[in-house]
């Protein structure tokens, strides 16, 4: 089997071997039986995140199949294995409130604290409870708190320390309301027809935030080539103020006085700007790249796609050169915000 097969990219290779784990319990096994003999481990449910070699995976692909979500009250533990979106569907139909801006985002379960997935204004991080995780190194498994999860923006410590943990199942407190949070993300508020900060029913929450992310072709869809992708594939820097004013200071001799950069202020006193309003203008807009196989998503300027028949080579090149532009120009560096496998 072509781990192309398996991800929302379709690129890669082949691994050397596979197995398939339909239960937490043969989760657990598979990776100790792995690690016991010192085999190189691939851990894979959604494999929307993931950007595997040409060469593919000189080890063994786990195959996250579990499934299940169990209740208490108001909080959700749910196996790494589910789909994320049924995941959020079910709990805006149920009238709970916490996750709605973070509709239509492939992947699974597990694969949400890794990132800490976010959109619209949201964090999977802020309704995370507990994360069940086998320890590698020891082989137990425990349960972290959000502080010992490390989470921060688009990380978190199973990001940063890779192959240390294997997400077993994720909790989260959810609220009981017909409303959503407040709204956060101006582009959301607008096409709700509400002022930052008000909420609006759930259901049309969702179906807004489903409907931009179509408009941009984040939302998986075969009749859509734009949704072969992994996403965002850069995320939005954050700058300490001299180099955000640096920043300024190059955008204005590259495009005159009267334009900045985007800015959203970070409470440690740094600055978040735009991945995407600096791409553009380092010269690789939609559509750059075309005819392909490899090119900029004609929809969204951070999105690269696979229109068929590309390589991961020519991904990665691509990649490279958009993150060059935007250093050469803007003095930035873009960090790739997938997982690379042997690239």
């Amino acid at each position: 089997m072509q781990l192309a097969d398996l991800t929302t990219l379709r690129l890669g290779g082949p691994a050397r071997g596979f197995v398939d784990a339909h239960t937490e319990e043969e989760l657990i096994a598979a990776v100790r039986e792995a690690d016991a003999a010192d085999e190189p481990l691939l851990v894979l449910a959604g494999g929307s995140n993931v950007v595997v070699a040409d060469e593919g995976f000189h080890g063994t692909v786990v195959r996250v199949l579990t499934r299940g979500v169990e209740r208490d009250g108001d909080t959700f533990t749910a196996q790494a294995g589910e789909p994320w979106d049924e995941f959020v569907a079910g709990r805006v139909a149920e009238g709970l409130a916490g996750i709605e801006c973070l509709s239509g985002i492939p992947g699974s379960i597990g694969a949400t604290p890794i990132q800490n997935v976010g959109a619209y204004g949201q964090e999977v991080a802020e309704g995370i409870t507990s994360v069940r995780v086998l320890n590698r190194a020891g082989g137990e498994v425990t349960e972290l708190t959000p502080d010992e999860c490390g989470f921060s923006y688009r990380s978190s410590a199973f990001k940063r320390e890779p192959g240390e943990w294997v997400v077993l199942a994720v909790s989260f407190a959810l609220e009981t309301q017909p409303h959503s949070r407040p709204i956060r993300y101006v582009e959301l508020a607008r096409a709700l027809g509400v002022e930052l900060g008000d909420s609006a029913p759930l259901a049309d929450v969702r179906e807004a935030v489903l409907a931009l992310r179509r408009g941009k072709g984040m939302v998986l869809d075969p009749d859509d080539p734009d949704s072969v992708s992994v996403g965002s594939f850069f995320t939005n820097p954050i700058l300490d103020l001299a180099h955000f004013e640096e920043l300024d200071r190059r955008v204005g001799v590259e495009f005159g006085p009267d334009v900045r950069p985007p800015s959203w202020p970070e409470p440690d006193g740094q600055v978040k700007t735009s991945a995407a309003w600096l791409v553009e203008r380092a010269g690789f807009g939609c559509g750059y790249g075309a005819p392909g196989p490899i090119m900029i998503s004609t929809k969204h300027s951070l999105a690269l796609t696979n229109r068929g028949g590309g390589t991961t080579a020519e991904l990665v090149a691509l990649a490279r050169e958009i993150q060059a532009g935007v250093r050469k120009t803007f003095g930035v560096e873009l960090h790739a915000e997938p997982v690379y496998v042997g690239v």
